[in-house]
């Protein structure tokens, strides 16, 4: 359970003011959720709970933030780093329709450029997909590349939502950290989709191409939530006393490297956690804080 009741009740409210400011009907929130439209009323009005699971895909459907749905604000602490200013999608002066006509067009070019890459897909594919005009699509973004920035700002968003619904309840540092490296794996048709944005941008970057801001302040809050869930074991005892930016470092790089390895065949997600995990129990755990 995330909260007490009461703070249930205040989440249950949030989700209701979410739903209701989307732009989309209570009925399609549930189809696009997986969840029975019964059951949701009843989080809604506070008789059942709300999973952590079904916290990151409300918040992904209503486009609010997971830290504003549990605390109220997009700047409370939490497990996860808080992301800049800037790097997750952006919001604009507009009303509730075209908020959700926004979502819409970034989720399916997100799919788009993660399936097919940027080259290859055009504005009039994105429209397509989701039975737009073109014209449409230039309304809200004015060229593809406009488009693939928000798609990085999106995968940020999920990629902070998934941590803060699922890393509250930890409170054991290695397996904080381990839950923290899981929840970012490659796996699954988004988890492959996530990274492949990813590898996209890094791609880019390495040619020198523009207008990929997001990318720095974005990994670096990725690299910042790593940090401090070490810096918060090595307080407890439970990790090496060795310099945090260092195991950071060297942790976030077997990360990148070994995604790079599953999208292209070399492993699979199984043996990167397991790879992983062997290296933070041999590098990062002390004796002392060894839980298996």
């Amino acid at each position: 359970m995330l909260q007490s009741d009461a703070g249930h009740n205040e989440l249950a409210g949030r989700v209701r003011e979410a739903i209701r400011t989307s732009g989309l009907a209570q009925r399609e929130i549930s189809r696009r959720i997986g969840v029975e439209e019964t059951k949701l009323s009843k989080s809604l009005t506070g008789t059942r709970k709300i999973t952590a699971e079904e916290i990151v895909l409300l918040a992904t459907v209503t486009g609010v933030t997971a830290n504003w749905l549990i605390t109220g604000s997009d700047s409370a602490p939490g497990p996860s780093s808080i992301p800049p200013q800037g790097i997750l999608p952006q919001h604009h002066s507009e009303d509730d329709k075209h908020a959700q006509r926004r979502r819409s067009i970034t989720e399916h070019a997100w799919w788009l450029f993660s399936e097919r890459g940027f080259t290859a897909v055009r504005m009039a594919d994105i429209a397509a997909s989701i039975g737009i005009s073109t014209p449409t699509v230039h309304y809200y973004f004015p060229n593809k590349q406009a488009l693939f920035t928000e798609t990085l700002r999106y995968s940020v968003k999920l990629a902070y939502d998934r941590q803060i619904a699922e890393l509250q309840p930890i409170t054991d540092p290695a397996a904080k950290l381990k839950r923290l490296i899981e929840l970012q794996l490659p796996t699954g048709s988004e988890g492959r989709a996530e990274w492949s944005i990813w590898l996209q941008t890094w791609t880019k970057l390495a040619v020198n191409e523009t207008g990929l801001d997001t990318h720095s302040p974005g990994y670096g809050r990725w690299t910042s939530t790593v940090h401090d869930v070490i810096e918060a074991g090595q307080a407890s005892g439970h990790f090496v006393a060795v310099d945090a930016a260092t195991l950071t470092a060297e942790l976030t790089a077997m990360v990148d490297g070994m995604g790079i390895k599953v999208l292209t065949g070399i492993l699979t997600s199984t043996q990167m956690f397991a790879n992983i995990s062997a290296f933070i129990d041999r590098t990062i755990i002390t004796h002392k804080g060894a839980t298996a």
